[in-house]
């Protein structure tokens, strides 16, 4: 969720819940999004831990991206990479912060986006309990995921988490948190796991889950990271008369020679206004919806049967180099009278929805009533009502909400 709001900003300084977010209230104030963190804890007698973050600066024009350095912490080892073009990017260090220049400005309604890497050393935070270890840290960055040394295993973690395993047998935790306010993860461990060459997992497979039968999940995708996952979408309802909503949804492509993004269309559903360009550097791409036969004529495999109905957009990009990527985002209009619907004086808005991160917007002057699925809801700055929800699990969100009108003054 964007932390545009300075109203956010400056109530959070208020609270002192953390200094990235002092620095990030100063003028023009910093935003962010996207910001994921990986602590990669060494061993616990040296009371440190390598931190990969990443995070996409949205401020209009601007150079610089500040990581702070919390109180008590030092840190060494600093780097930062620009993840469009993979170039190494110039870093400089305080006591109190890292200031990372960006590769070029931040387009308007666009994104920098920065990978810092550093070690940190904390003692207060990451130190000896017993045989095993005490891992603490401020939840101040809401997608993140631990590594645990080798041959140590998870005993307690208070933030529901998934548990997964990396290619060397390490045990690592990952976690979407969305509670507001202060919050402090606690991960507690004990050598009990095991090292070396038998620590290494069973390769992941494609195998179902049994339930329901046959078709369930594979094993490969429940157990994929969650966290660390990069797409996600906004769905802006219309009046619902219409049946139709728009929606940008981004995506990010870094399999080398790449050149087009492909947007099944889901049964039951139109698209139309569809538009596409690249977050890094405002670039407009070109883009076509085709039909039926027209998917066949241009020998597109879009991963199922093609019908006379199927529709499917096509975004078009310059190849990705090696070790690039680009960050795109697609706009559409759905008209969808099953999914979007009045029933009466209620506005129904019924769709499983299968990113990590989606955020519905109800069209002005209209109020919510029900949610089933728990969403984070705040005011949009225009009024609107506007639900995040984050899905953790392996498995689809299915959002089934109501809102009614509100009453003209």
């Amino acid at each position: 969720m964007r932390r545009s709001s300075l109203v956010v900003l400056f109530a959070i300084v208020l609270a002192g819940t953390s200094p990235s977010r002092r620095i990030a209230a100063q003028s023009p104030p910093q935003t962010l999004v996207d910001e994921y963190a990986r602590f990669d804890l060494q061993a616990p007698e040296t009371a440190s831990f390598n931190v990969t973050y990443e995070a996409s600066v949205t401020t209009p024009g601007a150079r610089t991206l500040v990581d702070a350095i919390s109180k008590g912490t030092t840190a060494t080892n600093v780097a930062a990479t620009d993840l469009m073009t993979g170039a190494a990017l110039k870093t400089a260090a305080t006591a109190t912060a890292i200031t990372v220049t960006l590769a070029r400005p931040v387009p308007d309604h666009g994104q920098g986006r920065v990978r810092v890497q550093k070690t940190l050393v904390n003692a207060k935070q990451y130190a000896r309990d017993g045989d095993g270890f005490v891992f603490s840290w401020p939840l101040t960055i809401r997608r993140a995921s631990v590594v645990l040394p080798p041959g140590f295993a998870v005993v307690a973690c208070n933030v529901p988490s998934q548990v997964l395993s990396d290619e060397r047998g390490r045990i690592l935790i990952s976690f979407m948190h969305q509670a507001p306010g202060d919050a402090t993860l606690v991960v507690k461990a004990r050598p009990v796991a095991a090292v070396g060459p038998a620590a290494a997992p069973k390769p992941l497979t494609n195998a179902r889950s049994w339930e329901p039968p046959g078709q369930g999940p594979t094993e490969r995708a429940r157990l994929t990271e969650r966290a660390y996952q990069d797409r996600d979408i906004v769905y802006f309802l219309k009046e619902p008369s219409t049946n139709a909503f728009s929606l940008y949804h981004d995506y990010t492509e870094s399999r080398p020679g790449t050149s087009t993004y492909l947007n099944v269309v889901r049964t039951g559903s139109r698209v139309s206004n569809t538009s596409a360009y690249i977050l890094d550097t405002g670039e407009q791409l070109k883009d076509e919806t085709l039909r039926g036969s027209a998917i066949t004529d241009a020998k597109i495999d879009i991963g199922q049967p093609v019908t006379p109905e199927t529709e499917v957009v096509v975004v078009h990009f310059t190849p990705v180099p090696p070790g690039q990527s680009v960050r795109l985002r697609i706009s559409e209009t759905y008209t969808a009278p099953q999914s979007y619907r009045l029933d009466g004086d209620d506005l129904v808005f019924e769709r499983s929805l299968g990113r990590a991160r989606n955020a519905v917007v109800l069209p002005p002057g209209w109020y919510l009533t029900a949610s089933a699925f728990p969403a984070v809801i705040s005011e949009s700055a225009d009024g609107t009502v506007r639900l995040d929800f984050m899905n953790g699990h392996p498995d689809s969100t299915d959002v089934y909400l109501k809102a009614r009108r509100s009453p003209k003054k």
